[in-house]
């Protein structure tokens, strides 16, 4: 036999049999199929943040790295009085 594992929760053993009776597995299968979900729904949430910040450290290095278009705010020279292009 496997290792054990005893929850002492009127609340969690309900939820365990309604899954297996939902299922029609047994409650073992049920709480084992229910976990694995769970560890995969937080395994792929952690992957993307970390795949996120990564993103975010490489746009980090790519501004620090460019030199602005315009040297100012000033963009009286690209556009007329009435405002268009020039």
């Amino acid at each position: 036999m496997g290792a054990q594992l005893n929850i002492k929760s009127e609340d969690a053993y309900r939820l365990a049999t309604h899954l297996s009776k939902l299922t029609g597995k047994s409650v073992t299968a049920a709480v084992t199929d229910a976990l694995r979900a769970q560890v995969e729904q937080e395994e792929k949430a952690r992957d993307k943040s970390a795949r996120m910040a990564h993103i975010k450290a490489q746009a980090a290095d790519l501004c620090a790295h460019m030199t602005p278009t315009f040297s100012s705010s000033d963009t009286d020279d690209l556009y007329d009085e009435d405002g268009l292009p020039k």
